[in-house]
């Protein structure tokens, strides 16, 4: 069957797909201060500028009070009718439920349908995004069908087939990720922050109040808009990660009120400091519960060989091939073949990262073990490397982070053994997460992959392109290292 093209759209769909007005912060001008100009499309998205850092507004970040880095409102769920052939691709795709080319036993038939999907791309027009470009919500669907096609496309490939992605679902894509300033590769926020809807509706009485309405987006009224597989397993993976965003909330605000209290410095500033962050432990021991919760939906095997595998970008690439986009040579200013293509990754999250920097926990001196010297990346760097992957706004977020001129970690250590106790709670919290962390890698790859080949945990990268076990412990080590003594 064809790839159908359809035109009906609800109303929630045509309220949120709404443009928004010229001076919503969403449609502003996209610079980004996280990575020095001029760096190229093969580098990276180009971020050049300068952004205004001199308030904490949430809104200058795209974090909200409620939901934090998630959206306080469903993704768009489709996008305008004029885009609709790549919609009926990926509803094909999944209705299809199209095979991996690496499944053990495949079938010829199987292939089949996959070769057919495949040539239904190819034939598919090159459309332009221009009347996309007002919308932030708009592109971001956009990036998230045109990257879950490109990976159904590149993962039901032969093996031996060079991976060429064409130029109808590529150059859209190029052109889309370089408004979004995000690589053109499936990311965190694809699958998990703009991939999400709610599976029962906000009563009229829960709209009334901004609180009760926030009731609504809850830790278990979520499902997920787009899959792969269609398994439980995948969604319960995406989900484990949006519950965790929903948590961190609360990490959120006690972060900006601790940075509040910093400025005033005084002795019941430093008594609520020390509450703040023995509070902050607890709720990031909260987050570990949720992370190791994935166990009760998703099975490691299913996930490591029916679902991991649609995620890899090309440094995870099966075959180990070169991903070339067709039609790159028609771009104006010579733009490359895009390098930062990695898969989606939870390392990809800014939550886990903004506890790192407010806490001081990435500026903390590596062991010597993991740093270049010894041939071994500093986790440091390639925790920063993650941050391309992230929407500018939260690349923004976590750069005024760092810029705070009074690091909390500097003002624990000039006062109170109880504010350095609860301190080093924080972070013996973190290190608690990335123990589990490891844990779940353990159980949902490095066991899996162990059973399937002998030394299966030596070559093991993670979807982010990472060499996973080294890289995890690296972190970890590393913030075993932030206490206090």
């Amino acid at each position: 069957m064809p790839i159908r093209v359809t035109h009906s759209t609800t109303m929630s769909d045509k309220t949120s797909q709404e443009i928004l007005p010229s001076d919503h912060f969403l449609s502003l001008p996209r610079p980004d201060p996280f990575i020095s100009p001029g760096v190229s499309l093969a580098d990276g998205p180009d971020l050049e500028g300068i952004i205004d850092t001199t308030t904490l507004a949430a809104h200058d970040f795209d974090v909200d009070t409620r939901t934090g880095f998630m959206p306080p409102d469903p993704p768009v769920r489709r996008l305008p009718e004029q885009w609709e052939p790549w919609e009926a691709a990926l509803q094909k795709a999944m209705h299809d439920r199209l095979q991996l080319a690496v499944k053990e036993n495949i079938t010829d038939a199987e292939r089949q349908v996959s070769h057919r999907w495949r040539l239904e791309v190819r034939e598919l027009p090159t459309i332009p995004i221009q009347d996309l470009t007002a919308s932030e919500v708009l592109l971001r669907r956009a990036h998230h069908v045109l990257t879950f096609i490109m990976h159904f496309y590149i993962h039901t490939l032969p093996l031996t087939a060079p991976v060429v992605i064409p130029a109808s679902i590529g150059v859209p894509l190029l052109k889309v990720s370089r408004h979004l300033q995000l690589p053109p590769v499936a990311t965190y926020s694809d699958t998990v922050l703009y991939n999400w809807e709610l599976k029962r509706a906000p009563s009229t009485r829960e709209m009334e109040t901004e609180s009760e309405w926030a009731c609504a987006l809850d830790l278990d009224n979520m499902k997920s808009q787009d899959l792969f597989t269609g398994t439980r397993d995948e969604e319960e993976f995406f989900l484990s990660s949006a519950r965790i965003e929903l948590r961190g909330v609360e990490a959120l605000e006690l972060m900006r009120a601790s940075m509040d209290e910093i400025f005033v410095g005084d002795d019941i500033a430093v008594r609520r400091i020390t509450s703040y962050l023995s509070h902050l432990a607890g709720v990031v021991h909260a987050l570990t519960s949720l992370l190791m919760d994935v166990r009760k939906g998703c099975d490691p095997d299913v996930f490591y060989h029916r679902v991991r595998p649609w995620f890899c970008g090309q440094d995870s690439d099966p075959a180990e091939r070169k991903w070339r986009f067709e039609g790159i040579d028609e771009f104006e200013n010579d733009v490359e073949e895009p390098k930062n293509l990695s898969g989606p990754s939870a390392g990809q999250s800014a939550l886990i990262h903004a506890l790192d920097v407010f806490l001081g926990l990435d500026n903390c001196k590596s062991d010597t073990s993991t740093t270049p010297t010894s041939g071994k990346a500093d986790p440091r760097t390639l925790l920063r490397r993650m941050q391309i992957y992230m929407p500018r706004h939260h690349r923004a977020f976590l750069r005024h982070l760092s810029a705070n001129p009074r690091p909390i970690r500097d003002f624990v250590q000039t006062k109170t053994p109880e504010l350095v106790e609860a301190y080093n709670q924080a972070v013996g919290a973190v290190k608690g997460f990335r123990d589990a962390h490891i844990r779940i890698v353990a159980l949902y790859i490095i066991g899996p992959a162990s059973r399937e080949r002998t030394g299966g945990e030596r070559h093991l990268k993670g979807t982010g392109g990472t060499q996973l076990s080294q890289f995890l412990k690296g972190v970890r080590d590393n913030t075993a290292d932030a206490l206090l003594q």
